[in-house]
C-alpha cells in the first residue's frame, strides 16, 4: 500500500511539473516585452522638431510674420494687393500655427480663450522678430542698389527708399488712434469669423478679405490727416512706425490690441446669441 501511494504521490508532482511548464515560457515572453516598450520608450524621448508643436507653430508665425511685413513694405501697403499675400499666408502656415502674423491678433485669442499664456508669448516674440527682419533683410538688398548718376538725377530720378510709415500729424493723434481701433475691430471680428470656418479657402479668403476692409476704413480715414494705417503692431516696427514716444505707442501698439479685442469679443457674442 505504501509503494502504491508513493508511486501516486510521484505521478501528480510530475503532472504538477510539466503543466507549471507552460508558466516558465510566459514569464519569460512577458521579460521580453517588457524590455521592448522600454526601449521603444527610451527613443520616442528623443527630441524631434515634428514632436515639438508649440515651436513649430512659432517658427510658422515667425516665417508669415516676416513674408507679410515684406509684402506691406514691397507694395508700399496697398490694401488689395496685401489681401492676397495675407490670404496665402494663411493658406501656407494656417495648419501649423493658425496663421495669426499679429501680436493683436494673437493677445485676442488668449484674451477670449482660444489659447493659453504660453502659446501667446512665443506667439508674440516670433512675429516680432520675424518682421524686424524683413526690415533688416530689405534694406540690406537696398544698401546693395546702386546711386543714381548725376544725369538722371538732374531728370528727377532720386535713390530707392523702403516704404514706412509717416509720421503721426500733431494734433490729430486721437484722430489716428480711433481710425486704427476701428479698422482692428472690422479686422479682428473677421479672424473670429474665420476661425470657425472649416474650409481652409474660404478662412484664408475671411482673413485676408477682413484686412483689406479694416485697412480702406482705416486708411481712408487717416489719409485726410495725411497718417498712415497698419493694424498690426510688429509690421509697424517693420515700417518703423514705433519708437519710444507716447503716441506712436499708443496708436501702433496698445489700439490695435483693444481693436482685436473687441473684434472678437463681439463677434462671441453674436454667435452665441446666434444659436440660441
Amino acid at each position: 500500500m505504501a509503494t502504491k501511494k508513493t508511486a501516486s504521490t510521484a505521478k501528480k508532482k510530475s503532472t504538477t511539473k510539466r503543466k507549471s511548464a507552460p508558466v516558465a515560457k510566459k514569464t519569460t515572453t512577458t521579460k521580453v516585452t517588457t524590455s521592448s516598450v522600454s526601449s521603444a520608450a527610451s527613443v520616442s524621448r528623443r527630441f524631434k522638431f515634428s514632436q515639438a508643436p508649440l515651436l513649430a507653430a512659432s517658427v510658422a508665425e515667425f516665417v508669415g510674420t516676416f513674408l507679410l511685413a515684406a509684402i506691406v513694405i514691397a507694395v508700399s501697403g496697398q490694401p488689395l494687393f496685401v489681401l492676397f499675400g495675407l490670404a496665402t499666408i494663411v493658406l501656407a502656415i494656417g495648419a501649423m500655427s493658425g496663421a495669426h502674423v499679429n501680436p493683436a491678433l494673437t493677445v485676442a485669442a488668449w484674451a477670449t480663450k482660444r489659447i493659453d499664456a504660453a502659446r501667446a508669448v512665443s506667439y508674440v516674440i516670433a512675429q516680432v522678430l520675424g518682421a524686424v527682419l524683413a526690415l533688416v533683410v530689405l534694406n540690406a538688398f537696398l544698401n546693395g542698389a546702386p546711386e543714381p548718376s548725376a544725369q538722371a538725377a538732374q531728370l528727377g530720378q532720386v535713390a530707392p527708399e523702403l516704404f514706412k510709415a509717416a509720421s503721426i500729424p500733431e494734433g490729430k493723434e486721437w484722430f489716428v488712434l480711433g481710425a486704427e481701433l476701428v479698422g482692428m475691430a472690422i479686422f479682428g471680428f473677421a479672424v473670429a469669423s474665420a476661425m470657425r470656418m472649416k474650409e481652409t479657402l474660404s478662412a484664408a479668403l475671411t482673413v485676408g478679405g477682413g484686412l483689406y476692409l479694416g485697412l480702406i476704413v482705416a486708411g481712408t480715414a487717416t489719409s485726410y490727416v495725411s497718417a498712415t494705417s497698419i493694424l498690426n503692431p510688429a509690421v509697424a516696427g517693420a515700417l518703423q512706425a514705433v519708437d519710444w514716444s507716447l503716441w506712436p505707442i499708443m496708436v501702433y501698439v496698445v489700439t490695435p490690441l483693444v481693436g482685436a479685442v473687441l473684434g472678437f469679443a463681439l463677434n462671441d457674442l453674436v454667435a452665441k446669441e446666434s444659436k440660441v
